[in-house]
């Protein structure tokens, strides 16, 4: 009859709805493979947003403050543009460094087991 009906694999998984019936079990680790809790996921969304919208702000008063110092009665208004865009750079690390102390709070998922 031929067939591959008894062909035995390292890991085998019963699934659910399938009876006795064993499948392999393609659950492999790699580097590739994130395993992320939602609540973990919201947290790295909500920290990605707020770096972005550090990011686009810091360069709002870069562009105004370059437009700015063309005209030599704005170079202070200029100046205190690349103050205020200078002190954001500071701000891109401190939210990474929160961020990742806010992750390391969050309780693992077990949601796979």
């Amino acid at each position: 009859m031929g067939g591959n009906a008894n062909v035995a694999y390292q890991d085998q998984i019963k699934l659910p709805g399938t009876g006795d019936t064993l499948v392999p079990d393609t659950r492999i680790d790699s580097p590739l493979t994130l395993h992320l809790g939602r609540e973990e996921l919201v947290i790295r969304r909500r920290y990605e947003t707020l770096s972005i919208t550090n990011d686009f702000l810091i360069a709002i008063w870069f562009l105004l403050g370059s437009i700015l110092f063309l005209y030599p009665s704005m170079e202070k208004a200029a100046a205190w543009l690349f103050i205020i865009g200078s002190f954001q750079f500071l701000i891109r690390p401190t939210i990474r460094l929160v961020s990742h102390f806010h992750l390391q709070r969050v309780p693992p998922n077990h949601w796979e087991s």
